[in-house]
């Protein structure tokens, strides 16, 4: 069984991640991904993880941005009787519950830096020590890590370790946006629309030629997740019919939520430097995503490999 079948979608961005992600599956090897919110950074851990030697182990997940700094480091280690008060029994960790198996951490870029400390110690030894303890214990686990945000960022803010990020970022693989793969859009629809049609036992929606295209020109801030919601929605208020672009929610005919088309540039009639222009248009769109690739390369209308390449043709620092 192929366990990536989950991921859907056959845009040549999303085929070479996932051959990436099947090379390191079959290894132990740290794996950082890194994605916007909504791309599916947990079903690709999934994945990665049941195609794994680990896949008949524990398979343990924690959103690091959902606990508090006071409470994350005992989820995480453990703590011993007494060591804080409510403390009334020793408490088992995550990193022992998923002894021999895999821990997913998602949102790492919310780990309070105190614990980024105990984390990276782990990586390097292998040790762990819970709260209130002064013996630490050895594990075996597997770390698969993912964030929604620039790390190079959080590292330049003191809000992220470095030493940390070269311990995670061992193999990144990073999920495009569903705006830089539209052509996966309409596999997505009919696997959720078959999904939903089964589940609440209704005849599911079609979408026409001039809804889908509606679709594909939106540029989808919420990603997989916000097409999925969309699916489930029109599945059970328009079971069974044809949805045209009338039928879509607001936001999908709102011109600012499209790219606006560069129609009126007039060219100069002393002309213009070309590379220079492409050059200062890239400076800009990474100074206003803050260095974000993913999010400038949506800006300038171009694939992030491309903006990758067009950088270092100008000589920026990659």
């Amino acid at each position: 069984m192929d366990h990536f079948n989950s991921i859907i979608g056959q845009s040549p961005a999303l085929d070479s991640l996932i051959r990436s992600a099947k090379i390191v599956a079959a290894t132990d090897v740290t794996v950082l991904i890194k994605g916007e919110t909504g791309t599916g950074k947990e079903v690709l851990a999934t994945a990665i993880q049941k195609t794994s030697t680990r896949a008949n182990k524990a398979f343990i997940t924690l959103n690091c941005a959902a606990l508090p700094e006071s409470l994350i480091e005992s989820e995480l280690f453990g703590h011993k009787k007494g060591s804080f008060t409510g403390a009334t029994t020793d408490k088992q960790g995550l990193f022992q519950a998923a002894d021999g198996g895999t821990l997913f951490l998602d949102e790492i870029n919310s780990l309070p830096l105190s614990i980024q400390a105990k984390l990276l110690r782990f990586l390097e030894s292998g040790e762990c020590l819970a709260v209130g303890d002064i013996k630490p214990y050895n594990v075996n686990v597997r770390v698969i890590s993912a964030t929604n945000s620039d790390l190079s960022q959080q590292i330049g803010a003191g809000e992220f370790r470095q030493d940390l990020y070269f311990r995670l970022n061992v193999v990144p693989l990073e999920l495009p946006p569903l705006a830089q793969r539209t052509e996966d859009i309409e596999h997505l629809i009919k696997h959720f629309l078959a999904y939903f049609e089964d589940a609440y036992s209704i005849a599911a929606p079609k979408f026409s030629k001039q809804a889908l295209k509606t679709l594909k020109a939106y540029q989808w801030p919420g990603n997989i997740r916000e097409l999925r919601n969309l699916c489930e929605r029109l599945s059970i208020l328009l079971a069974g019919r044809t949805i045209e672009p009338e039928n879509l929610p607001p936001e999908f005919s709102a011109k600012s939520n499209r790219a606006p088309e560069a129609t009126d540039f007039i060219l100069p009639e002393i002309g213009l430097r070309l590379d220079s222009l492409e050059a200062d248009l890239i400076n800009q769109a990474l100074n206003r995503t803050q260095g974000n690739r993913s999010k400038s390369a949506k800006l300038l209308g171009i694939s992030r490999d491309t903006l990758l390449y067009r950088m270092q043709k100008h000589g920026f620092a990659m």
